[in-house]
C-alpha cells in the first residue's frame, strides 16, 4: 500500500540506526609517540614557557598539601616550608626543579604521568569537591576555584620536553614508604623504578625534575635566564622560589710564601723611602684579598600579588612599588610615578580583580611611535593577564582600546577561557565584559581626577584638597600628557562618547582661559556660563592659540557675550566630526557659512533690509570673482558675523574648512587631485558697514555697466580684497602669482608709479684704470 500522507505539521522522522546486538565497542587509539610530538612542538609557540608550566605544577602540589594539612596536621611534618628551588649542573646539563608539596606515590606517577592529558589537579579538586559534599557542605571553600589551583588540562608537564631531550621526575608521596623515580625521553614510553639516590639524596616529601638540557636549548642553564622568566611569568606565584646562584667577594686570607715573595717585591718598588728592616720586623701572618665564587640561594618572587587583598588593606607605599614591578620595561631611565590608580574586583558573569594605573609619561614605544620611530602598533595593551596569579600573556587586543594603551596594569581572573597552551584566550563573550569593565574603571579614575581639580579651583573641597593637595592641577597635568588619546577615544568608543567628553579640556575666549598657561576649562563648565537664549555651542578650530584668538569669524560673537572655544590641535577637526550636541546643545563651527546669532526679531528685520539693499551689488561680486578664475566661489554675502573686519571667507555647510585643507595637503600620502573634491564651496561674507566696502560700492555705482568688465577699479579691488581675506581665513590663493601682480599694482598706485613704466638701467658705471706694472 502507498505510504500514508504526513501531517502538516509532524516533526521529522529521526532515522537513528539502533546498535547491533553483535556490535563490537571499540576504544580509541592513539600513536602515543605522534600525540606527545604534537603536544610538545605544536601545542606551544614559545618555549620559554615551559619553565612556567613546571612551576605552576609544582605551586599547584605546594597548595595541595597545604590543603591536606588542614584536616591532616601531620602531612607536613618534617618539613614544613612549602617552597620551591632551582638549580643548575652546568657539568652534566640538567636544570633541577624541586618542590616540598604533596609529592606522588609510584601509582600515581604511573597514572599522572603516564597518561597524557590526566590532570591530577583536576582530579585533586573533584576528590576534595565530593569530601566536603559528602561533610554536609563543610570545607566548600576549598572547593573549585576557591583553592585557586592552576592545573586544568594536565598537558602542562610535557612542555619540559620542549628544552630536554630526557626527564626525571624522582617524587617522594607521604603515602608511599618509598622515594621513586620516573623517567622518559618522548620516545613513547617511560620507566618508573625506586630512586637508587634516596639514601644519598632523599626528598622527604615532594617531588624534583631533571631536565637534560638540549643543545639548542642551553641558554636554559644560564641563572641569569632563569631569573628572569620566573620575574615575568612567576613572580606572584603564593611560594618562595629560590634559584641557586653563584656568587663572587672578596675574602681576606694568609698569604703563602711564594705570595709574600711577590708582595714583598713590590712593596720594596713602590716604596723606595721605606725602611728595609720594616718587613723582617714583621713576624705575623701576611693578608692577602682573594675572590672567592660561591653558590647562594636567592628568592625571585619577591613581588606580592597585591591585587588579591582587599584595597582598604593596602597601602600607599605598596601601591607604588607593586606599579614600579608591573611597569619594568615601559620606561627607559628612571620610572616616573602614576597619577592615579584604580584597585577593584568585578564579580557577575564574570569574576577577576584588577590594579589599573595611569603612569605620569607615556611609555617610551609610545613616545618613539608618536616620533615616527619603532613599529607602529606593535604593542596591544599594557595590562599583564594572569589566571591564578600566573602570568599569561599582555599581548591581547581585547582587553582595552587602543587609545587606552598607556595605562598599565593586571587582571587576574580564575575563569577566563584559555587555550591548552595557556599562551592566548579563546574569544569568548566574557572578553566583552572584562574590556567593558576595565573601561569604566579607568573613565571614573579619571573623572576622579577631573572632580577633584574642579572642587580645588572653585575653592570647594577644601577639606579634601588639604588632605591631598597634589590633586590640585593633577588632571590638568593628565591632559597635558593624555589629551590626544581622550579624543581619539571620542572618535572610536561610541558607547563611551558622552563620557569621555566630559573629560575633554579647552582653551576659550572667556576671559580666565584664552592665554597661554595651565588654565583650561570644559563642556559642561561652558554650558553653565552660556548667556539666555544661547542656542549653539561654538568653536573655531586653528594651527595655534594666537591664530584663533585673532580669527575674524567670531567677531560678532564674542562683542555680543558668547564664550568661543578655541581648539588648537589637528586633531579636533576629525573630534568634532563625532561630537555633534552636549547636554542637548549642538555645536556650531563659527568659520562656516550657517552660523547664526541670537538676534532680536528687531536686528534680523533691520539685516533683511540691509541683505535686500545689497542683492545687485553681492550679485556684480561674485560674478567678478568668477570672471577672474575663482569657480569656486559659492556666493556672496551680507555677513551677520563681522564686527571690525571688512571681509572673510568661510567654508560651505559641509565643506572642509581652512584648517582641514591645511591638514589633508600636508598628509604624506595624501591624494590632491582627491582631496579637491571634499574641499566644498567657499562664501565670501562681506561687512556693509566697513569703510572699504562702502569705496568697492561706490566704485561700483560710478562705473555702472563698466564696472561688469575686468581691469576696472571696483573688480580689481573686488578681487584683490577677496584674495587677501582668503589668507586672513586660513585659505591659500588658487593663484599667487595673479595675487602678487595684484598687490604690486596697489603699491605702485600708491607709490605714484606709471603702470607704463619701463625698466631702465641708468646707473652710472665708473671705467677702472688700468694698474702700471
Amino acid at each position: 500500500p502507498p505510504p500514508a500522507a504526513a501531517e502538516p505539521n509532524a516533526e521529522p522522522v529521526q532515522h537513528i540506526q539502533e546498535p547491533n546486538a553483535d556490535g563490537t565497542t571499540f576504544t580509541f587509539q592513539a600513536e602515543v609517540s605522534r600525540l606527545l610530538d604534537i603536544i610538545i612542538n605544536s601545542l606551544y609557540s614559545n618555549k620559554d614557557i615551559f619553565l612556567r608550566e613546571l612551576i605552576s605544577n609544582a605551586s599547584d602540589a605546594l597548595d595541595k598539601i597545604r590543603l591536606l594539612s588542614l584536616t591532616q596536621p601531620d602531612a607536613i611534618e618534617g618539613n614544613a616550608d612549602l617552597e620551591v628551588r632551582i638549580s643548575v649542573d652546568k657539568e652534566k646539563n640538567v636544570l633541577k626543579i624541586r618542590d616540598t608539596g604533596v609529592g606522588m606515590s609510584r601509582e600515581e606517577l604511573v597514572r599522572n604521568l603516564g597518561t597524557i592529558a590526566k590532570s591530577g589537579t583536576s582530579a585533586f579538586i573533584d576528590q576534595v569537591t565530593s569530601q566536603a559534599a559528602g561533610a554536609g557542605g563543610e570545607g566548600s571553600d576549598a572547593s573549585g576555584g576557591g583553592m585557586n589551583l592552576i592545573g586544568q588540562f594536565g598537558v602542562g608537564f610535557y612542555s619540559a620536553f620542549l628544552a630536554a631531550d630526557k626527564v626525571q621526575v624522582v617524587s617522594k608521596s607521604n603515602s608511599d614508604p618509598k622515594q621513586h623515580v620516573w623517567e622518559s625521553a618522548a620516545d613513547g614510553n617511560f620507566a618508573v623504578y625506586e630512586d637508587p639516590e634516596e639514601d644519598s639524596n632523599p626528598l622527604g616529601r615532594g617531588t624534583q625534575l631533571n631536565l637534560f638540557i638540549k643543545e639548542d636549548a642551553s641558554e636554559y642553564l644560564d641563572q641569569k635566564v632563569l631569573g628572569a622568566l620566573v620575574a615575568q611569568y612567576s613572580q606572584f606565584i603564593n611560594y618562595p622560589i629560590y634559584l641557586l646562584e653563584e656568587e663572587k667577594r672578596d675574602i681576606e686570607v694568609e698569604a703563602e710564601e711564594a705570595d709574600e715573595e711577590e708582595v714583598d717585591l713590590d712593596d720594596d718598588e713602590d716604596d723606595e723611602g721605606e725602611d728595609e728592616d720594616e718587613d723582617e720586623d714583621y713576624e705575623g701572618p701576611r693578608m692577602v684579598t682573594k675572590t672567592i665564587t660561591e653558590e647562594v640561594w636567592r628568592r625571585k618572587n619577591d613581588a606580592k600579588a597585591i591585587w588579591l587583598r582587599n584595597p582598604s588593606e593596602v597601602e600607599e607605599e605598596e601601591y607604588a612599588a607593586f606599579f614600579e614591578t608591573v611597569a619594568k620595561g615601559n620606561f627607559r631611565g628612571v620610572q616616573p610615578g602614576h597619577f592615579s590608580k584604580t584597585h577593584f574586583k568585578a564579580e557577575g558573569d564574570v569574576e577577576f580583580r584588577s590594579i589599573l594605573y595611569i603612569p605620569r609619561e607615556k611609555p617610551t614605544e609610545l613616545q618613539q611611535q608618536e616620533r615616527g620611530q619603532g613599529q607602529q602598533g606593535d604593542r596591544f595593551s599594557r595590562i599583564k593577564l594572569f589566571v591564578r596569579r600566573v602570568f599569561i600573556s599582555d599581548n591581547f587586543s581585547d582587553l582595552i582600546p587602543s587609545y587606552l594603551n598607556f595605562v598599565i596594569g593586571v587582571v587576574d581572573s580564575d575563569t577566563l577561557p584559555l587555550n591548552v597552551n595557556r599562551e592566548s584566550l579563546q574569544h569568548h563573550a566574557s572578553l566583552k565584559t572584562i574590556k567593558k569593565k576595565l573601561i569604566r574603571k579607568t573613565l571614573d579614575m579619571m573623572k576622579k581626577m577631573a572632580d577633584a581639580e574642579k572642587k580645588a579651583g572653585e575653592g570647594e573641597g577644601e577639606d579634601e584638597a588639604a588632605d591631598s593637595p597634589k590633586q590640585a592641577g593633577e588632571y590638568t597635568e593628565f591632559w597635558k600628557v593624555y589629551g590626544p588619546y581622550l579624543k581619539m577615544g571620542v572618535i572610536e568608543d561610541q558607547p563611551n562618547r558622552i563620557r569621555l567628553s566630559k573629560l575633554i579640556r579647552f582653551k576659550s575666549s572667556h576671559v580666565d582661559y584664552r592665554d597661554e598657561g595651565d588654565a583650561y576649562t570644559d563642556f559642561e563648565s561652558y554650558v553653565s556660563r552660556m548667556p539666555s537664549g544661547q542656542k549653539k555651542l561654538y568653536y573655531l578650530i586653528g594651527s595655534s592659540l594666537e591664530e584663533v584668538k585673532a580669527s575674524p569669524f567670531a567677531e560678532r560673537l564674542i562683542k555680543r557675550g558668547h564664550e568661543v572655544i578655541y581648539f588648537t590641535e589637528p586633531l579636533d577637526e576629525y573630534l568634532m566630526q563625532y561630537l555633534v550636541e552636549f547636554s542637548d546643545v549642538k555645536f556650531q563651527n563659527a568659520a562656516k557659512e550657517d552660523l547664526t546669532v541670537d538676534d532680536t526679531d528687531d536686528e534680523k528685520r533691520k539685516q533683511k533690509q540691509v541683505r535686500q539693499h545689497h542683492r545687485p551689488f553681492v550679485k556684480w561680486w561674485k560674478e567678478t570673482l568668477v570672471k577672474a578664475g575663482h569657480v569656486d566661489v559659492d556666493s556672496v554675502k551680507v555677513s551677520n558675523r563681522l564686527v571690525d573686519s571688512p571681509c572673510v571667507v568661510v567654508s560651505s555647510k559641509y565643506g572642509y574648512t581652512a584648517n582641514m585643507e591645511k591638514i589633508v595637503r600636508a598628509q604624506a600620502m595624501a591624494d590632491q587631485n582627491a582631496a579637491r573634491m571634499y574641499l566644498g564651496k567657499k562664501v565670501l561674507e562681506v561687512n556693509p558697514n566697513h569703510p572699504s566696502i562702502k569705496r568697492i560700492r561706490e566704485l561700483w555705482v560710478e562705473e555702472g555697466e563698466e564696472a561688469a568688465g575686468a581691469g576696472t577699479p571696483a573688480s580689481e579691488a573686488a578681487v584683490l580684497m577677496f584674495q587677501t581675506s582668503l589668507l586672513e581665513s586660513g585659505f591659500e590663493p588658487a593663484e599667487p602669482r595673479s595675487y602678487a601682480a595684484l598687490v604690486y599694482k596697489v603699491l605702485n598706485d600708491r607709490l605714484g608709479v606709471s603702470e607704463d613704466a619701463k625698466l631702465v638701467d641708468d646707473f652710472v658705471y665708473k671705467e677702472e684704470e688700468e694698474e702700471e706694472e
